[in-house]
Formats: C-alpha cells, sequence, structure tokens
C-alpha cells in the first residue's frame, strides 16, 4: 500500500521512459534523473518490460503469469478459509448430533 504521496504514472508514460532508455544509449538512473522520477520505479518498469518481451532473467516471471499467481493464490486462500469453516462445522454437527 503506497502513502498518499505515491506518484502514479499512466501506462504510455511508463513505455515512453522505457523506450528512451533503449534508445538514448543512457543508464537508467540517468534516464530517471531527466525525467525527474524515481530511478527504482524506472528500473522496475524496465526489468519487467524486457520480462514481458522474454528477454529477462531466467525464471523472471512475467506480467501475466505474476497475475495469475497472485490470482491462484487467493484463490487458494479463499478455498483455505472455506475448509477451515467447514472443518468447524463439521466438529459442531458431529457435537450436536452426539447428544
Amino acid at each position: 500500500m503506497g502513502s498518499k504521496y505515491t506518484k502514479r504514472y499512466t501506462e504510455e508514460f511508463k513505455r515512453d521512459a522505457i523506450a528512451l532508455v533503449d534508445s538514448s544509449g543512457k543508464t537508467v538512473t540517468a534516464v530517471a534523473r531527466e525525467l525527474g522520477i524515481s530511478s527504482e520505479s524506472l528500473r522496475g518498469w524496465y526489468r519487467r518490460a524486457k520480462a514481458d518481451q522474454g528477454e529477462g532473467a531466467p525464471g523472471e516471471l512475467t506480467s501475466a503469469e505474476r497475475q495469475e499467481l497472485r490470482r491462484l493464490r487467493r484463490e487458494n486462500r479463499e478455498q483455505q478459509q472455506t475448509i477451515e469453516i467447514l472443518k468447524k462445522a463439521t466438529a459442531f454437527f458431529v457435537k450436536e448430533s452426539d447428544r
């Protein structure tokens, strides 16, 4: 969760910044300084773009894979909660039927 001071950049701005790094021959830090943004933000965008193009580090997830992983983890968490509720309900009804 970002602070209320976190800047939001459009996808177009991010794409342009990444293209500037590729076309200018300058470092990510130099381009970030010129654009007035955090070099860590630009570095993250650049790394993610390269991974999405299949040029990332070995084992690095693409944005689509990262999104699917998030979805699967959320789904898994919800199913685990459902299982816990069902276990408690089963225990309750077993106890009630023994009376």
